[in-house]
């Protein structure tokens, strides 16, 4: 048995895919006999100099040790916790602080013009790429990803993708005509553009919105004066069970984020026999999804996504097609190789 810690920044009040991730990561090293904490610091991006003082904090701590206890291995996840110090350190990177890279880049949240913000945001990127040069092994969940990493910090990550904890508990279960979405309720998931396409769908199909966030009063309001609220469920959170029956019984999952890094989404979809439609700027997704094979690759215009959102529900052959492809694709995605991967420095 070995001692390994999980370091994780958490945001108070939050929970998506990289809490998901940490949850399973810890799950599937206990089941294999190791002994696993995870350490976790609040996270606060704003202003940006909070974001700073942030990583500056985990810096500060030296896990090399607990209380007389060595820890064997440390394995960071996203920015900032991977700052953390110890010998024997790998990352396997969900994301970056994207608001310092792509996002900036984009005009998304990012950091003031001013030559103020310019330092800081630079900051960030050198203070990135010394961290990572450090970690024994650097691993990221998404080509997407990696490109980011090769582009803005001249590193190289290997590829490991995140499996679903327990893969075999979705299924199929009938292809009832609605379409389904899963989300965190903010900007970058851009369900409004799936709002928008169904005002121009030929067929009225049903749309499930499950999530929470910041963006839902907006899209509910957004549906009411496109005409769409008989049409539209914004259902919030749902418990596991509930999210799995829903993948089981739509006929397509919409999932269109902004160049997303990597979207567990899609992997819940495909496991759930579904076709995903996505756009040709989703990132993430893309890496997964093959236009007419495993889903429809849509461009991001509300026209061309309801042509992709008719199809998936018009056709009940053509989705089981796509869906059984779809399934198929991702089944050699699974945790064996995964855990092997990160703990192989212990060896």
């Amino acid at each position: 048995m070995r001692h390994i810690v999980i370091t994780a920044a958490q945001v108070p009040f939050q929970a998506g895919g990289a809490e998901w991730h940490l949850d399973a990561l810890r799950a599937e090293l206990v089941r294999r006999g190791h002994k696993v904490d995870v350490v976790q610091v609040p996270f606060q991006w704003s202003p940006r100099e909070a974001a700073l003082r942030n990583a500056l904090a985990w810096r500060l701590l030296d896990l090399t040790e607990s209380n007389g206890t060595p820890i064997d291995l440390v394995i960071g996840t996203r920015f900032p916790s991977y700052a953390a110090r110890h010998p024997n350190k790998v990352v396997w990177l969900f994301h970056q602080f994207r608001q310092a890279y792509d996002l900036h880049d984009a005009g998304i949240d990012g950091f003031p013009d001013t030559a103020k913000g310019r330092r800081l945001r630079q900051r960030f990127v050198a203070m990135d790429t010394q961290i990572l040069s450090e970690c024994r092994r650097v691993f990221t969940t998404s080509r997407n990803n990696a490109e980011r990493m090769r582009r803005y910090n001249g590193l190289d990550a290997e590829l490991l993708r995140l499996p679903l904890l327990d893969p075999d508990s979705y299924r199929d279960r009938g292809f009832e005509g609605f379409v389904l979405s899963v989300g965190r309720l903010d900007r970058l998931k851009r369900t409004e553009r799936l709002i928008e396409a169904a005002a121009r769908m030929t067929r009225p199909a049903p749309i499930v919105v499950v999530g929470q966030g910041p963006e839902r009063e907006a899209l509910e309001r957004l549906a009411e004066v496109r005409g769409l609220a008989p049409r539209v469920r914004f259902l919030g959170r749902v418990d596991d069970a509930a999210l799995k029956d829903l993948y089981g019984r739509c006929s397509a999952v919409y999932y269109a984020p902004h160049d997303e890094d990597y979207g567990l989404v899609t992997l819940e979809a495909f496991q759930s026999g579904k076709p995903v439609v996505t756009t040709v700027d989703s990132g993430g997704p893309l890496e997964f999804v093959r236009d007419g094979e495993t889903g429809f690759v849509a461009d991001d215009d509300a026209a061309a996504i309801a042509a992709a959102l008719d199809r998936a529900t018009g056709d009940e052959a053509l989705a089981r097609g796509l869906g059984a492809a779809a399934r198929e694709s991702v089944q050699g995605i699974r945790w064996e190789p995964v855990v092997d991967a990160l703990t192989a420095t212990l060896r």
